[in-house]
């Protein structure tokens, strides 16, 4: 097998089989956590912060320790690039020394330049347009709950809130991947961008699924099979919560929207969660919520993902299964 460089810059970076070996990755890890070691030695990877963090923080630089590596964590304060150094020269420089970059930043741009010079896998730990690490993680919890990763293809899945940030359109994509049917539900002026819906659209319809964006949240949620919000107001915002948080009221999880799922049906929440606002306490605290499992699955299935990359770009099998 011959080598291949790769990224996770966004959710379809991968297609479905990529996903599904992903996954089942995951599913390892979550069961063995040291099934792989692919940056014994200690080898390096490079896990930039340009924004504050709990779980990516944690996961990714527990995970690369566990992976047999040395995680490099790079806060904006204590980098370069804080200080305006291009995206193109760190890449070049931190590429010679990692084998692997971890990024946590704002414009998606950033992730792309940074991975255009890169010579070793850049993925993307978030960005203001996709937050692909946290899908997998969602996508890991269902499977083991609700009957593996071949299980997920043919589930419905729906986002309400705001459907105009990072998560709603990971969704749209990654399910699309998935052969998932997604619902995303937001108000007027906060749904996904049209080129990012018609991307999912033509992805779904290649794996099986389907895509529905709406602003009635009773029809996104009615018999899904898990239902995933987020907070309102993002980072950066928090003083303008009274305003912004206004239009989403309607869009609250609460027991009379969990009403219309099926009755098995999930919750997730990508954390942090804001108790009578998103979501309520009776529901986040409730019987149906997996949100610590999520949480914990963030570690899992970063460590699938890296591992998965790192034998892509070395071309060895016995990384990939």
């Amino acid at each position: 097998m011959t080598g291949q460089l790769r990224h996770m810059l966004r959710d379809d970076d991968i297609n479905h089989e990529e996903q599904k070996q992903i996954l089942e990755l995951g599913m390892k890890f979550s069961e063995n956590r040291f099934y792989h070691q692919p940056f014994a030695g200690p080898q390096a990877v490079a896990v930039l912060f340009d924004k504050p963090s709990t779980r990516t923080r944690s996961s990714f630089s527990i995970g690369v320790a566990e992976l047999g590596g040395y995680p490099l964590v790079i806060d904006k304060s204590s980098s370069q690039l804080g200080r305006g150094e291009p995206v193109a020269d760190t890449a070049r420089v931190l590429t010679r020394m990692a084998y692997g970059i971890v990024w946590r930043t704002f414009g998606q741009d950033r992730v792309e330049e940074m991975a255009k010079y890169a010579t070793c896998p850049v993925v993307n730990a978030l960005t203001d347009d996709f937050h692909p690490c946290q899908v997998l993680a969602d996508f890991l919890t269902i499977a083991q709950h609700r009957g593996g990763v071949d299980a997920l293809a043919g589930k419905t899945i729906a986002y309400v809130g705001d459907a105009a940030n990072n998560m709603a359109n990971s969704y749209l994509l990654a399910g699309a991947v998935a052969g998932m049917n997604v619902r995303v539900a937001g108000p007027f002026g906060y749904l996904p961008r049209p080129d990012i819906v018609a991307d999912a659209e033509r992805i779904a319809a290649e794996n099986g699924g389907s895509i529905l964006v709406t602003t009635d949240p009773r029809e996104a949620v009615k018999d899904a099979d898990c239902v995933f919000t987020d907070t309102w107001v993002s980072m950066g915002e928090e003083a303008e919560y009274a305003i912004r948080s206004k239009p989403f009221w309607d869009y609250q999880v609460n027991a009379e929207l969990m009403a219309l799922v099926k009755p098995d049906a999930l919750f997730q929440h990508c954390l942090p969660a804001y108790r009578g606002k998103e979501v309520t306490a009776e529901v986040i605290d409730g019987p149906q919520s997996v949100v610590w499992d999520e949480a914990e699955n963030r570690l899992h299935a970063q460590k699938a993902l890296l591992t998965w990359l790192i034998g892509q770009q070395r071309g060895d099998e016995s990384l990939l299964a």
